[in-house]
């Protein structure tokens, strides 16, 4: 049987450490942040066989180091009574891996989506969706991505937890932004999460904004409060510092997503082509500007 499914990318602005309890449902975040048009598209086909076989696919490659979307097919096999498949994966990330976009959250959403559907589990919507959050936070790859991912939008992450756990608001004008990144490098989600310093750094700023936030719930001060949370934990880069100086000066307010190195703003269409612009004076060779819309169904199943 076959399946297909798509999760946004989604890019955190400022957010609150949240990993104190035991179960890893209750574990989590409080933070804002966006989900992009662009994401992971995950193809599933399996099959029955005597001796269970899984091959992992991203982009095209097999890969031996699918940590997360092994965890999250170990978990999906445990709820059959059935015994052998044979697994194919392929994901296709359409984002930079690692700069801060979610894609980690989005591979096993996805996945999870597609897994329920092809082992004929009919789990109910949010069990998938808690497992994907399950996996995510043991591994220690995110903490609150996949339930910002299940929804869609601009998102403030209001109580911390897994899918129907947590909860979430989104804000209203989610439909009339564009988002405009500039991608430069990787940073290590689990490195900062265990780091005592940053740790400490981020909890001190992410709940007042996310409280702040709250109280007065637009884009432009979800924008203010991430460049502010971003600047407090000392995220920024000698290249992310000289973007920013120059679009300052223009009348943008931008951030850089956590963790990445990678420039983000919400604007309206009429605005892109002006910041696109400087974007382009700052690239790399290695990943163009990404322009695109916010996300506001959240993650699904696919027509094949």
């Amino acid at each position: 049987m076959k399946a297909k499914a798509f999760s946004p990318g989604h890019i955190t602005g400022f957010f609150q450490i949240c990993d104190e309890p035991e179960n890893p449902l209750m574990k989590g975040s409080r933070g804002a942040g966006v989900s992009v048009s662009r994401g992971v598209t995950t193809n599933v086909e399996v099959s029955r066989t005597q001796k269970t076989r899984v091959s992992v696919r991203i982009n095209g490659y097999i890969t031996q180091s699918a940590s997360v979307s092994e965890a999250v097919i170990s978990r999906f096999l445990k709820l059959t009574p059935s015994q052998g498949f044979d697994i194919q994966v392929i994901h296709d990330v359409a984002l930079p891996i690692g700069y801060g976009f979610g894609t980690s959250g989005a591979a096993a959403l996805s996945l999870a989506l597609a897994l329920n559907k092809t082992l004929d589990l009919d789990l109910p919507r949010t069990e998938v969706a808690q497992i994907a959050h399950t996996v995510e936070v043991e591994l220690k790859t995110g903490l609150g991505t996949v339930i910002a991912e299940n929804v869609g939008g601009i998102e403030i992450r209001v109580a911390a937890g897994g899918p129907d756990v947590g909860r979430v608001e989104i804000l209203p004008a989610s439909r009339d932004y564009v988002v405009v990144c500039l991608p430069f490098g990787p940073i290590s989600t689990a490195q900062n999460l265990k780091d005592r310093k940053v740790r400490q750094r981020i909890n001190e700023r992410g709940e007042l904004l996310t409280e702040a936030l709250r109280s007065h719930p637009t884009v432009a001060n979800f924008l203010q409060y991430s460049r502010d949370f971003a600047e407090h934990v000392g995220i920024i880069t000698n290249r992310v510092h000289s973007v920013l100086e120059e679009t300052d000066k223009a009348g943008f307010t931008c951030s850089t997503a956590i963790f990445g190195e990678n420039v983000f703003s919400l604007v309206f269409p009429d605005q892109v082509q002006e910041i696109n612009a400087i974007f382009d004076r700052h690239k790399t060779p290695d990943h163009d500007v990404l322009v695109m819309n916010v996300d506001c169904d959240g993650a699904k199943l696919l027509d094949e």
